[in-house]
């Protein structure tokens, strides 16, 4: 029976190979380590395009984000400024006030609207401080971005009304400024003036720079206070000293987040924001506006390249692992030319021994992959240990974490488990392909040669 038949040849093709158990485990290596390879570097892939996804995605799918961008010094509005300094005049750029009541009584499309305000600045409370960036905003932000309260309570409708000096603390600027004590009720200083704490977030991952229009935004390191709050105590004009020079800018908002009912009208909503934009500000290059969506797209695409590329870069290994077994398996026919010459003389026909001798490829080819398979679910592990190993003796003796240290410790292999049945099946592929030649091989050999051979 044909079964029986393929059952007694593979215990045969496992009875030969283990005959020679080192020779045929230093040949199974390189199929091992070539699909370790596959599925390692598409995990690897995945994983990193996934921390990217949930970045984009922290930004809203349905948002469009316009920013205030620092034009070239010559394209500059210049806006004369008191402040005490006589002729002094202080460079006017970015989003207007105006520019928010134009995009929210203009765009039906819209479901909702934050405007913000930042800058960075030292927050103090006792001995301790911190720079941190205070946020001017109200009470819709923390929805909007996506941020959890940890205790307390967010900006509300009335602190807006009431311009309160009140603030809300990020987790990080919380844990710097009050080590020890309770946050809630207690009284920080920025700048020259005093903020009551009401609440505090929760951990929230920093999010990554965007081209040159959106820089990353670490949220741990933020202070919320009410916008009105914002414009009365600190004002549009801010002044900074360096290094002995002096400097000024004039900015009305930092930013305006736009929400949109329906995903499929995001992208048409953001070009007519551009262009309404346009029209109020001219020729100066002051605003950029940001779509995760087409991010999202992005991300999406360099996802499947890297997926093509370090899927191919791995592959090669296994092409060199199934030279491997082309050479081993050449040398056993060679090996094994009077066994062949006994079985031709016995009835045995040139497709049984391309059926034997290409089983036993098959096998070791097949033995091999399953191996590298199990190694390969391992990855997340693997690169568990990697990573402890950067933190404890690389990052830990530098001054500080850089930000691609960050993002090294923080991303998370993912296995992609469409991978493992491909690696499996390109392992076996290798081994039929390049054993079909000593299979051919061993074949066509004299059967009269064959038994003549010492």
């Amino acid at each position: 029976m044909p079964l029986a038949n393929t059952i007694r040849t593979i215990r045969l093709a496992f009875k030969s190979l283990l005959l020679h158990k080192l020779r045929s485990g230093l040949t199974m290596l390189g199929i091992v380590f070539g699909v370790f390879s596959v599925i390692a570097m598409l995990a690897i892939g995945e994983g990193a395009s996934a921390q990217a996804q949930q970045q984009v995605l922290a930004l809203g799918a349905t948002n469009i984000i316009v920013v205030t961008v620092k034009p070239p010094p010559d394209t500059q509005q210049n806006s004369s400024s008191g402040g005490g300094r006589r002729g002094f005049s202080v460079p006017q750029y970015g989003l207007l006030r105006s520019d928010y009541d134009l995009l929210t009584s203009t765009l039906p499309s819209i479901s909702g609207a934050v405007r913000m305000r930042e800058i960075l600045s030292e927050a103090r409370y006792l001995q301790r401080t911190i720079n941190a960036r205070l946020v001017g905003s109200t009470t819709e932000y923390s929805d909007m971005n996506h941020l959890q309260l940890l205790r307390g309570r967010f900006l509300s409708d009335q602190d807006e009304r009431d311009m309160a000096n009140v603030c809300v603390l990020g987790a990080e600027t919380a844990s710097t400024l009050f080590p020890l004590e309770d946050p809630l009720g207690q009284i920080i200083q920025v700048r020259t003036h005093r903020y009551t704490v009401i609440g505090i977030m929760r951990s929230r991952t920093a999010s990554a720079a965007i081209g040159g229009s959106m820089s990353g935004q670490d949220f741990n390191k933020d202070i919320y206070i009410p916008l009105s709050t914002f414009r009365v105590r600190v004002g549009d004009i801010t002044f900074t000293r360096l290094s002995g020079t002096f400097s000024a800018e004039q900015v009305e908002l930092s930013q305006i987040t736009l929400k949109v009912r329906d995903m499929k009208d995001v992208v048409a909503t953001s070009e007519v924001v551009k262009e309404s934009l346009k029209r109020t500000h001219g020729s100066k290059s002051d605003f950029d506006v940001i779509v995760p969506l087409e991010l999202l797209r992005q991300a999406d695409q360099i996802r499947q390249i890297f997926n093509i590329v370090l899927g191919s870069i791995a592959a090669i290994s296994l092409v060199v692992g199934g030279i491997g077994i082309m050479n081993i398996m050449l040398a056993t026919v060679t090996e094994r030319t009077r066994e062949i010459g006994i079985r031709r003389a016995l009835g045995a026909r040139q497709r049984d021994i391309i059926h034997q001798f290409l089983t036993e490829t098959i096998v070791l080819a097949g033995s091999g992959g399953l191996i590298g398979i199990l190694l390969g679910l391992s990855t997340p592990l693997a690169f568990g240990g990697l990573k402890g190993i950067v933190n404890n003796f690389v990052l830990n003796q530098g001054n500080g974490t850089s930000q691609m240290g960050k993002m090294f410790t923080e991303m998370e292999p993912k296995i992609a488990w469409w991978s493992l049945p491909i690696a499996f099946g390109i392992s076996v592929g290798i081994g039929i392909i390049f054993g079909i030649y000593p299979a051919r091989s061993a074949a066509r050999m004299d059967p009269i040669e064959a038994l003549r051979h010492e």
